[in-house]
């Protein structure tokens, strides 16, 4: 069953809840204030005739005017002696007549079905002399209150009837401007199903405010996987052209290898060298992009407290025994603790510190130091510095600043891209700041206390 059905079957199930009580509601009210109002007359009439007989000292008691004047139509009036001995009586419905007196003491009312028609009595005890003499009874049909009941059963129903229909149809209208929207996502899906391309659904101005936003999301959703499946094409596409090339070298010198490395030993020194490196540049490619694709799972890091400053002096002392440079760090104070993955940040100091090293010749500065909430973390190098337009991009996978360079560095371009990938995980941000000529500062803030689902 659809929601638009589902919907309108709830609320027109409602509704006519909703209307059985209500009408239900309103039609015992009515009976009871106009049988009231009934009754209220029929008391009146009694009490007039009780008192004008204690005037008169029980005189007149039979005389017929004394009941007459208090006759309509749809009436007996009657004046019944403690003996049930009828004293009095005006009134021509046999019927009526034909009802048993009852003697009491008390006011009594009540209301009884004659031929399918409602009657009311109203009793009221007659004394003389402090002593029961009889009732004065009043009896009424109630045909035509009877009669304006049906009438408004009827209203009601027409009009209930009249609710449901239009309950019905103003529903299933509202339900398909409400699931409309839906309909035309769900149509898109479909489509994307189909035909493999990303579609978004076009935002109209009568959706309600909460529509929007779910067809504000889903185009954003499609928006995101769009530019998703871009960069997993682009990236595809880089990574075949990094590999193509490092492939290219290797068949190379192994064809040379093939023709002349048998009878030239320094063709053959010179291929075996470059299929050597060739074949490291490889290894540390594919490397780069196992990590980059371990990035994406959501147990990649392994979260700890520790000490920043000794893990970046610890790296800096293995750095500068490697390459015999100059790696200088500097801290306010011997102990910094931060929440995160102890692995991954120095992994990122690494490539940050191993690029310094690469594109300069002069000491490299690392500085760190606490901001309340914050780990600040800043690379320094004193080379050539990168172009401002260049800096936008200098996280993107396999970009470099300097195409004609990265042989001779050894780069992939992705060390970068890694190192980005582990400031976000960390609920970091990183900035750049370099000028051409004086250097090139990479500036990184973490949160002390992360934390990691």
């Amino acid at each position: 069953m659809t929601l638009r059905s589902r919907f309108t079957l709830f609320t027109v199930f409602w509704l006519i809840f909703i209307l059985i009580l209500y009408n239900i509601f309103v039609y015992f009210f009515v009976i009871r204030v106009t049988t009231r109002g009934e009754m209220q007359i029929m008391a009146n009439k009694t009490d007039l005739i009780v008192e004008t007989l204690r005037k008169n000292q029980m005189e007149g008691i039979e005389d017929p005017k004394l009941l007459s004047d208090m006759y309509n139509a749809n009436e007996m009036m009657r004046i019944v002696n403690k003996d049930m001995e009828v004293v009095n009586i005006v009134g021509i419905d046999k019927e009526l007549k034909s009802i048993t007196p009852v003697i009491s003491n008390v006011v009594r009312n009540e209301t009884v079905r004659i031929s399918g028609q409602r009657v009311l009595i109203y009793s009221e005890p007659l004394y003389y002399h402090d002593q029961l003499y009889g009732v004065v009874e009043g009896i009424r049909r109630l045909t035509v209150l009877d009669s304006y009941l049906q009438i408004l059963v009827g209203a009601l129903s027409v009009t209930s009837v009249g609710a449901v229909v239009f309950a019905i149809f103003g529903t299933y209208w509202f339900t398909s401007r409400l699931t409309g929207p839906i309909g035309q996502m769900v149509q898109t899906m479909k489509e994307i199903d189909r035909s493999g391309k990303l579609h978004q659904v076009k935002l109209g101005r009568e959706e309600s405010i909460e529509l929007q936003q779910l067809i504000r999301a889903f185009n954003q959703m499609i928006d995101r996987l769009d530019r998703t499946i871009e960069r997993q094409k682009q990236f595809v596409a880089d990574a075949s052209h990094e590999l193509k090339t490092p492939l290219t070298v290797i068949g190379s010198y192994a064809d040379m290898l093939k023709r002349w490395g048998k009878d030239n030993n320094e063709i053959r020194d010179e291929a075996i060298e470059a299929i050597a490196n060739e074949t490291e540049r490889l290894k540390k490619l594919t490397h780069s992009m196992l990590t980059l694709a371990e990035a994406e799972q959501d147990d990649w890091l392994h979260m700890d407290r520790f000490n920043v400053v000794v893990v970046l002096r610890e790296l800096a002392n293995i750095l500068s025994t490697t390459f015999q440079r100059e790696i200088r760090v500097h801290s306010s104070t011997a102990s910094i603790m931060m929440v995160g993955d102890k692995d991954k940040i120095r992994q990122l100091a690494q490539i940050l510190i191993d690029n310094a090293l690469k594109y300069s010749k002069e000491p490299v500065d690392v500085r760190v130091r606490p901001e309340r909430n914050h780990v600040k973390v800043e690379v320094t190098d004193y080379g050539m510095g990168i172009a401002e337009s260049e800096i936008p991009f200098l996280f993107e996978r396999f970009y470099r600043v300097d195409e004609a360079r990265h042989r001779t560095t050894g780069g992939s371009g992705l060390g970068l891209s890694i190192a980005k990938k582990i400031v976000d995980v960390h609920g970091g941000h990183v900035e750049v700041f370099s000028k051409i000529g004086v250097g090139t500062t990479i500036v990184i803030q973490f949160p002390r206390n992360l934390h990691h689902n």
